[in-house]
Formats: C-alpha cells, structure tokens, sequence
C-alpha cells in the first residue's frame, strides 16, 4: 500500500550533552550525523512497518540533497524531491539532555520552500493516504503548497492525516483549524492538542471533530489515545529508557497509519504506533537504527 508523506528532509546534528549546557564555555557530548526531518523520518518508519512510502520534499541541489536521496531510496523510499538550486539541504542542530528531550536548533533550508508544482499528480498516483507535516503549513513561505497537497489528496481520493508538530508555532490555531478542516486524522501531542482545543483532555479533543474525523493524541510514557465520534480509546506505552525522543511522533505516525490502512482495530492501530515510537526513544536519532551513522 502506497503512503505520500508531505515533509521535511534533511540532516540531523544530534548531540547528547552529559549536563546542562555551559554558556561560553565547553560542554563533553557525544555527537552524530544522522538523516533527519519530519517527512523523512515518517517515511522511513512507514517503511519499517511494510508499507511503500513517497517522500514529497524539497532539498538543496547539494552534497546534503543528494546523500539524503540515496540513503532514503536504499531503504525503501521513493523519492519525489525538488532540488532548489538557491537554498542548502535543511539541516537540525538537536541538543539531547541526559534525560532523553530533545530541543531544536532547525534551518529548513530548501524545504521551506516547497511549492505547489513540488506536488505532482504522479508522487499521488496509485496513493491510498498522503500524510502531510505540520511544519510545511506552519511556516507562509510553503503553507501554498501544504493546502496544494491536502486539496489534491482529496479530489484524487485519498485519506488523509496531519501531525502538528510544534506547539510552539501553533500561534494561530483558528488559521491551522481551518487549514486542515477535513482531515481524517489529527496527530497531536498533548501540548499541541492543548495549543488547538485548550486542554490536552479528549473533552476539548472532541471539539475538534467537527473539524477534523478524529483525534489521535499522543502522551509520551502515558501512551495514546484516539478521539472519534463513537469511541475514545487509550492504550500504554511499555517503559523503556529514554535515550533520545526525537522522532518519537514521526515514529507512532508510521506505526499508527500502517495499521490503520491495512484494516487494523483502532487498537491495534494505537498499538502499532506505540511500539514503533517506544522503539523510536530507544536508540540516539530519529529514524530506524539501521539508518544511524
């Protein structure tokens, strides 16, 4: 089953600190290079659980570009990329506390400027579902091309589901509601279901259903929860040590949609999803292991 994922691409300078960080003085951490970006690392998921996934992303006609390309197709993804000849390959300085939280240092680069020409009727062709970043709506410069991909998926059929991403972008949840109005699934966090409804509880979750067709929140160790119309259901996450939860959402979403599109129980489908971010938490980077360098 084909999967179009609307997203970022790029590279991830994953540095897991020992302590906090000193201000104008020197801090010991152990640092990676990793494949990166919202959209590359729910594609490659989608990959780990069975299903064929398309990337829609813009990169830079660069060394970044083309190593990103040829990692992902090697692993199973299709690219549909625009090379922009003016902007680097995105890249993301992500800082790793000796907790496991993360925080972001990004430069979309390239994929801030996605276009709507960048969504092509064939990247669509023979598509079930395209999943679309929150990130490409957030940022004027490539939300066009967002709608462009959201409009396309439906007049052409498809389902569709959008994660948020960042709460704290979310500066206008009436405009990113209205954005999305008609998406099947939503795929918050507490803290950007918070930013949408007012609380991260499935009571205001259930406002957003006239909206969107339901609501798939995520609660770090806490689990999941999914918000429909007929039913409201949670499972658990298994403890695990945190070693770094970058891409732990990117990580449920793959799990979560595989299951869902192959007729899963919204159950199991939250249990899918559950697995493949706890698996996501347990390794240094945000995509499959096999994918780390």
């Amino acid at each position: 089953m084909k999967v179009v994922v609307v997203g970022d691409a790029g590279l991830d300078v994953v540095a897991r600190h020992d302590g906090p960080v000193v201000h104008g003085g020197d801090t010991r951490a152990t640092v990676r290079l990793a494949g990166g970006g919202a959209g590359a690392n729910t594609a490659l998921w989608l990959a780990e659980a069975g299903t064929a996934p398309t990337l829609v992303a813009r990169v830079g006609d660069d060394a970044g570009g083309r190593m990103m390309r040829a990692e992902l197709e090697a692993a199973g993804v299709d690219c549909a990329f625009a090379a922009d000849p003016d902007e680097a390959t995105c890249c993301v300085i992500v800082l790793v506390d000796e907790n496991g939280q993360r925080s972001m240092l990004p430069d979309r680069g390239a994929n801030k400027r996605l276009a709507e020409a960048d969504i092509t009727s064939s990247a669509l062709e023979g598509a079930a579902h395209l999943h679309l970043s929150g990130y490409v709506l957030l940022d004027p410069s490539s939300r066009p091309a967002g709608l462009a991909a959201l409009h396309a998926a439906r007049a052409a059929g498809l389902s569709t589901s959008v994660d948020p991403q960042s709460a704290a972008l979310l500066t206008d949840p009436a405009a990113f509601l209205a954005d999305i109005e008609g998406v099947d699934l939503l795929l918050p966090n507490e803290v950007e279901l918070a930013a949408l409804a007012g609380s991260p509880g499935p009571a205001d979750a259930r406002r957003l259903l006239g909206t969107v067709g339901a609501v798939v929140v995520t609660s770090g160790f806490a689990g999941a929860t999914w918000i429909g119309a007929d039913e409201v259901v949670s499972v658990e996450a298994e403890r695990v040590d945190c070693v770094d939860s970058t891409g732990a959402g990117d990580a449920f979403n793959a799990g979560l949609l595989s299951a869902w599109l192959h007729g899963k129980s919204t159950v199991d489908s939250l249990r899918s999803g559950v697995a493949l971010g706890t698996r996501a938490v347990s390794v240094i980077g945000a995509q499959p292991q096999r994918r780390q360098r």
